[in-house]
């Protein structure tokens, strides 16, 4: 079982950059495919980016596409998203969250939320006008 734990939150002003990580412990993080989601209060979670287990694919909501950029590095179990150019409607507690995948499925990468059976804490990104 495979326990995340996110950092990198924070208040930034619009337009600026921050660099959120999730490091996975517990588990063969190759064979977990990883994502990251969002929520503000009274909203349902929404999907932001995603990254194969292989790291050969990403995906993006269009929200964010073209300014968010997700990536992972095996050496330290940790995914990062690296947020550019963010916009006050950007603010949000963001989840890093992750699926285990079988080899045949590495490159698959994952939209809904319902296919992630592990979640961080959660941290909270503010950006201000």
């Amino acid at each position: 079982q495979v326990q995340l734990v996110e950092s990198g939150g924070g208040l930034v002003q619009a337009g600026g950059s921050l660099r959120l990580s999730c490091v996975a412990s517990g588990g063969s993080f190759g064979r977990y495919a990883m994502g990251w989601f969002r929520q503000t209060p009274g909203k349902e979670r929404e999907f932001a980016a995603a990254i194969s287990g292989s790291g050969s694919n990403t995906g993006y909501a269009d929200s964010v596409k073209g300014r968010f950029t997700i990536s992972r590095d095996s050496a330290k179990n940790t995914v990062y998203l690296q947020m550019n150019s963010v916009k006050p409607e950007d603010t949000a507690v963001y989840y890093c969250a992750a699926n285990s995948v079988h080899y045949f499925s590495e490159n698959l990468v994952y939209y809904s939320a319902d296919r992630y059976g592990y979640w961080g804490q959660g941290t909270q990104v503010t950006v201000s006008s």
